[in-house]
């Protein structure tokens, strides 16, 4: 019982990343051809826009042709996950909400290859390149670790710079009594 309540945080919000990004997927597949645009507004259009478009490489396009690599790629990264994510403290909220985050995008993202062939990505922001829901999560994901780690890093290293003050309270240095 204890391993399924350690994986439930991982378990909901991957399952709410995927199930987003597999129905806005196909709700673009459904909805456009590939490479038509549609914004609400006109005005929008040069900012924001929804283009159905077909990717076979990385996240927002990079390398594209690569869908086997990547598709293995993403095996590898969803089994790491789930083999490492046990070892992450309970008390580490936002690191395991982090690797949930990259999880659901990766197979999200992974789902998408194996039955459609390539992912769909449909959010275009700007000249930026064409991303889904998927590539958001594990790009937030990774941001929200990095930025995670290095506070928890900046936080121990505080502890043990206290701790090295003379005159800490710590029992294993020895007091000087003279």
């Amino acid at each position: 019982m204890k391993k399924v309540r350690n994986y439930l945080l991982l378990l909901i919000i991957a399952g709410l990343v995927v199930a987003l990004d597999q129905w806005t997927k196909s709700l673009v597949r459904s909805t456009l051809a590939v490479g038509e645009i549609w914004v609400p507004w006109e005005w929008m259009e040069p900012y924001a826009r929804i283009i159905h478009w077909n990717n076979t490489g990385a996240a927002f396009g990079l390398f594209p042709g690569g869908s086997l690599i990547f598709t293995i790629i993403a095996f590898a990264v969803t089994l790491g996950i789930l083999i490492y994510y046990p070892a992450i403290p309970g008390d580490q909220v936002v690191i395991r909400l982090s690797v949930a985050l990259m999880l659901g995008g990766a197979v999200g993202n992974l789902i998408s290859r194996l039955m459609v062939g390539s992912v769909t990505d449909f959010i275009s922001v700007g000249s930026f390149a064409v991303f889904n829901v998927a590539d958001s999560s594990i790009t937030v994901g990774t941001a929200i670790l990095i930025v995670a780690m290095w506070l928890e890093e900046r936080k121990l290293a505080r502890e043990e710079s206290v701790q090295a003050e003379p005159g800490s309270d710590d029992p294993d240095e020895e007091q000087d009594t003279d």
